[in-house]
């Protein structure tokens, strides 16, 4: 008989703040006694609710249950920062650029993209949740701006539509003189990503999908005929289990010493009073991804959203253990603090509302694990931090494999090599953070 248990389950840093500023939520539904399905989902973000909305297209009718942690959007899916991505977005270059097939890496972007927005049409989603306004790649130093230039030249050979901003250009936009030059494209959808994890949610149980949030799975094994997926108040007895855990593919001791599992850091002002806005300025929404990676991504959103609010995101701790610390979080809100009042002086000294950690997954070789684990489970994980796009196409990768459906999405993660293995522990979190501190202060103010 084969088994999997969970080694650990998730814990967050910080309220998750994109749904904190949404409202509450309807009362969950939690999984108890004894049920049956034809596939078990672990794990409700953008990978496990994607991977439902795929088995209802392939499989009308199907008895499906997706069994999520906590509540939806209060776990990774809701503490990234929104960007929907199109282009390539390699984050452990120097300027995004791919190093594989960047065409087919765009094309499969936009597939994920086009999933979400037939999602957003079909289940009714607000549109805000979903505004396809694109991105801009923001540069304040002399290396930045090379960086820049280098990934805008790579697009345009890649035949891509881009836009260079000049440092007039970028202050009308976000009301910062910050930054010296930007590169824009039009691509890039910016998500509430809590808002639309919700309509996903909402719209899946319209479907007749089982939504069961506080609901962490403990562990899932063999029996006769297929698997027996627990958890502290149920079980589910299921023909095909589908894990979209991201990281937490590691608790459960699949590809365990082969993942990265890093936390990203964020704050989010309050709602900012009418004289604020008009200190401020600039464009009520916006996205800058910094050009140096290592650097910090700034929003801004508006009532639509969620209030008139800018975040801040930056700063990064590998954490084998799969739990940021305090400390962790404390450190980076100072950073974040800083970072905010040097792009806005005439906010500065703003106390931050929210202030939270977000769980990535990485492999060594940026390749994902979406693929059949053994007979009857499969995986859609490993997102290299990319949620949302990535995490979408993981997802639809898993369904489409236990449904036995093949595609361009399947053929690309089939094909892929499996995570390579990483140097051992202590030194693995000790070097990696030590590496991730230089390079952050290498571009800090980026």
């Amino acid at each position: 008989m084969t088994g999997y248990r969970a080694a650990r389950l998730p814990v967050h840093r910080g309220k998750a703040a994109w749904n904190a500023i949404l409202g509450s939520q309807p009362e969950p539904r939690q999984l108890t006694g004894d049920q049956s399905a034809d596939f078990v989902i672990i794990g409700g973000g953008f990978a496990g609710l994607s991977a439902a909305r795929r088995l209802t297209q392939l499989q009308p009718g199907a008895r499906i249950a997706v069994l999520e942690a906590g509540r939806l959007a209060e776990g990774a899916a809701g503490r990234n920062s929104g960007f929907m991505i199109d282009l390539p977005h390699d984050l452990t270059s120097d300027d995004y650029a791919g190093t594989g097939d960047d065409r087919k890496i765009i094309a499969l972007n936009r597939q994920a993209i086009g999933f979400g927005r037939k999602a957003v049409a079909e289940y009714d989603i607000d549109p805000n949740f979903f505004d396809a306004i694109g991105k801009v790649n923001g540069a304040v130093g002399d290396a930045a701006i090379a960086h820049t230039q280098s990934y805008a030249s790579h697009l345009r050979s890649l035949g891509e539509q881009v836009e260079t901003l000049d440092a007039q250009q970028m202050q009308e936009l976000t009301g910062s003189a910050h930054y010296a030059a930007g590169l824009y494209t039009p691509g890039t959808v910016m998500l509430q990503p809590a808002g639309y994890i919700r309509g996903l949610g909402a719209g899946l149980a319209d479907k007749g999908v089982g939504i069961f949030e506080n609901s962490a799975v403990t562990g899932f094994e063999q029996q006769s005929g297929g698997w027996l997926v627990q958890t502290g108040k149920g079980a589910v007895s299921t023909d095909r289990v589908i894990v979209t855990v991201n990281g937490h593919l590691e608790s459960f001791g699949i590809a365990r010493g082969q993942l990265m599992q890093l936390f990203l850091f964020a704050v989010m002002t309050p709602e900012l009073p009418a004289d604020a806005l008009r200190a401020l300025g600039g464009q009520p929404r916006w996205g800058i991804t910094p050009s140096d990676p290592m650097g910090t991504t700034m929003r801004r959103i508006d009532t639509g959203q969620g209030g008139n609010r800018i975040i801040t995101r930056t700063c990064a701790s590998l954490r084998p253990g799969m739990v940021s610390k305090q400390a962790d979080l404390k450190r980076a809100a100072s950073v974040m603090q800083r970072k905010f009042d040097q792009r806005f002086p005439q906010l500065a000294g703003m106390a931050m509302e929210y202030a939270w950690a977000g769980h990535l997954c990485l492999s060594f070789n940026g390749v994902s694990v979406a693929r059949e684990i053994e007979d009857g489970v499969y995986s859609g994980c490993v997102q290299n931090g990319l949620g949302t796009a990535r995490g979408t196409l993981t997802g639809i990768c898993a369904a489409e494999l236990a449904c036995g459906h093949s595609s361009d999405i399947t053929r690309h993660f089939t094909a892929e090599p499996a995570p390579k293995r990483l140097p051992p522990q202590p030194l693995r979190e000790i070097g990696a953070n030590l590496v991730l501190r230089w390079k952050e202060w290498l571009a800090r103010d980026e």
